[in-house]
């Protein structure tokens, strides 16, 4: 499998920021909050398995994923959904 470094957005915060930016924009075209969250989880699914996290914060993350059941990143993706929706971007 390839992976490929995030080079753009790679800090935590300007990462959560473009995820917190990703998740107005779905609201502003009239996504559902389940919409958004399933739509996290099917990202999810694709940068685990195509990209090399950037930072340790997004290590973790990709490990966690990766010790997830389908329902645990699905749990994963609403929560980092919430949190950049909340404005929790410190």
């Amino acid at each position: 499998m390839i992976y490929v470094e995030m080079e753009t957005e790679s800090t935590w915060h300007e990462w959560k920021n473009m995820l917190g930016r990703a998740v107005n924009l779905g609201k502003a075209v009239g996504l559902s909050d389940d919409a958004i969250h399933d739509t996290a989880y099917r990202i999810g699914e694709f940068f685990a398995n195509h990209f090399d996290p950037a930072n340790r914060e997004q290590r973790l993350l990709k490990e966690l994923w990766e010790q997830g059941n389908a329902d645990e990143k699905k749990a994963l993706a609403g929560l980092l959904t919430r949190m950049v929706d909340s404005g929790q971007t410190r």
